[in-house]
Order: structure tokens, then C-alpha cells, then sequence
């Protein structure tokens, strides 16, 4: 997974590429937000032998530092979006703590990741308009992830059908500031058990440091009224000594990850689906649609953030995904909202 972003919200890239190898496929999409619509490309095809080979259709990965430095080339022009974007990491890769899923006894997802924040440099191609990238404004967040996750054509519901889960609620914050990083990752249970808990500051590679743990965080996101739209937040870290640390979020311009991107939630396509050899698809989406956006707040939402902590300031990403019972929050259902 990747984003990329001018630091405004008015152009928002988020792509990622896939493998599969109990499933064999590899997928990857791209989708770029302007205004109120979401250009995606996306493609699917059978995994060769040679996992390394980072390539489904029109895209690809070229791995030119690991770790490090990254290029990513769309040429899916003919279906909406092409690009040519270099990654240079701008602090050391972090290690998240495992994550482990469980729906009542069943496993959902038993995986890891790591996570990075850097800059982009090169071109995005929309709707043949082209947009130049330049490192010193273009910035954003990446995350490998693996292990067991709910992918594919979907399983027999069998008693989830009938005892489906009560509420749904996860944060995912990772910031770029000029001299550190910050990693927030949390996924609660409707009544506020903490099933996944992260806080890091990351040092650049000179420094010699180890990334330093913040604690358990406590997070207090601003909904819009009537909505559980995320207007900013609140996040309050600690550090090692017990100090406090404060962390405002404001939001800006986001992808709605289930229209279009394949993530979970997604009617048109989800990622690891066999979709055949050679499968390429360029879909347009209309936010505004009303069967689109009474959709939208059932799966996860990707903002721009913009952060100050401690006089810093600092860009990336805020991933909240919320909806049905939660407890911390005031939601009691599915329908609830804020006030």
C-alpha cells in the first residue's frame, strides 16, 4: 500500500499491488481523487513462479533501494490513470506489532506490517491531465503487509450470517515530520477492548535510535455532526517518562476505500478474486452518486491529515474506519451518529 499527496487533499493517490499464493493471483490498483470523483485502474492476472516479479498488467513495482527507494509505473492511461512515481524513504521502515483478528472463535486476520512515511518525485496522469510531483511538496505513507487476511471469494457465512458483528472500529495514523515519524495503529471491539495497540516515534537512520514507544494512546476523533465523518482528532500519546504529548489531526481530503480500490466492502471487485488472465478494468466513481455515498460510510475512509505536536508540524495519513456499535464513541448501532 501506498498514498501520495500535495499536502492541499485536492489530489489524493492511493495504489497498492497484491499476492496471493493460496489463491494464485496477483492484483494491484490505483486510485486518484479530484474533486468528487475516485479514477481507478485496477488488474488482475495468474501468479507466475517468481514472486519478486512486482507486475500485474500496466503496473509495476522496481525495487531500487530496498527499503529505501521505490518505483511505481502505471502506463494505464487508456483506462484513466497513469503515473511514474519514485519513493525515497525519509526515516527507517517500522515494525507494527502482530495483528490478530478474531470474530467470535473464528481467525479473520493474523498478519503484521511495516510501515514508512517519505517523498515522491515523477508524474501522475488523470483523465489526460498531468500532474508534476515534486519531493519538496509531495509526500505520503506506505505499509507491506503479511500473513491471513480476508481476501478472495468470499466463504461460507455459516453462523456469521446469523450472528453477524456488532460494530467495526479502527484508526491508522502515520505522520511525516521534518525530524521523526509517528506510527498510531488501533483497532477496538464494539464495547472498547483493544484487539491492536501501536504508538512509535521513529528517528532518521543517523540518529542511532531505536523507535521510542508512546503508550496506549487515547484517541478522540471530531465527528461532524449527524455524521461519523471525521472533521480532525485529538490523540494523546505519553512519552517513556510519563510525559504527555498532544496530537492534533486535521483532516482533509480523502479515498473512499470501498469504491473502487477492491478493499473490503467494495461491490465491484475485491482484491485476491479470480477475475481470469490478463484482467484490466478502469472504473470512474461519483461520490456524490447517492447509491455511492450511502455506501461510503460503511467502509474505511483514507484522509489527508495535517498534524502539529509540540510545535512541529507534520503530513500523512488518517485512516479511521467506524461503523455499528462502539461503545467509547457513543455509538450504540449501526444507525447511531454523532451528535
Amino acid at each position: 500500500y501506498f498514498n501520495a499527496h500535495d499536502r492541499t487533499g485536492e489530489v489524493f493517490v492511493v495504489t497498492g499491488l497484491g499476492i496471493y499464493p493460496n489463491l494464485g493471483v496477483i492484483d494491484a490498483y490505483a486510485t486518484v481523487r479530484i474533486g468528487d470523483r475516485q479514477h481507478t485502474i485496477r488488474a488482475s492476472d495468474a501468479l507466475g513462479d517468481d514472486r519478486m516479479h512486482l507486475e500485474v498488467g500496466p503496473y509495476r513495482i522496481e525495487v531500487i533501494e530496498p527499503l529505501q527507494r521505490i518505483r511505481l509505473v502505471c502506463d494505464g492511461d487508456d483506462h484513466g490513470v497513469g503515473f511514474d512515481l519514485t519513493w525515497q524513504g525519509s526515516f527507517p521502515a517500522v515494525d507494527e506489532v502482530p495483528h490478530l483478528w478474531r470474530s467470535g472463535q473464528k481467525v479473520v486476520l493474523d498478519a503484521q506490517r511495516f510501515a514508512q512515511v517519505g517523498t515522491w518525485e515523477g508524474e501522475v496522469r488523470v483523465d489526460g491531465t498531468t500532474h508534476d510531483v515534486r519531493p519538496d511538496t509531495w509526500l505520503g505513507t506506505r505499509d507491506r503487509s503479511w500473513g491471513i487476511r480476508p481476501v478472495g471469494e468470499a466463504e461460507p457465512p455459516g453462523r456469521a450470517a446469523a450472528e453477524p458483528i456488532e460494530g467495526f472500529w479502527w484508526n491508522y495514523v502515520p505522520l511525516r515530520f521534518d525530524d521523526f515519524a509517528i506510527v498510531v495503529i488501533v483497532q477496538e471491539d464494539p464495547d472498547g477492548h483493544r484487539v491492536l495497540n501501536d504508538a512509535v516515534r521513529i528517528w532518521p537512520a543517523s540518529a542511532g535510535r531505536r523507535p521510542e514507544q508512546l503508550g496506549w494512546p487515547r484517541i478522540d476523533v471530531h465527528y461532524r455532526s449527524g455524521t461519523r465523518f471525521p472533521e480532525g482528532a485529538t490523540i494523546h500519546l505519553t512519552e517513556p517518562d510519563g510525559t504527555p504529548l498532544t496530537l492534533e489531526i486535521e483532516t482533509l481530503g480523502h479515498v473512499a476505500l470501498n469504491a473502487g480500490t477492491g478493499y473490503g466492502g467494495d461491490p465491484g471487485w475485491s482484491h485476491g478474486t479470480w477475475k481470469g488472465r490478463n484482467w484490466v478494468e478502469g472504473v470512474d466513481v461519483d461520490l456524490t452518486d447517492p447509491a455511492v455515498a450511502g455506501m461510503i460510510p460503511f467502509g474505511l475512509l483514507d484522509h489527508v491529515a495535517r498534524a502539529t505536536l509540540d510545535g512541529h508540524e507534520g503530513w500523512g495519513l488518517f485512516e479511521l474506519g467506524t461503523f455499528g456499535r462502539h461503545d467509547p464513541s457513543g455509538f450504540a448501532d449501526y444507525g447511531s451518529v454523532a451528535p
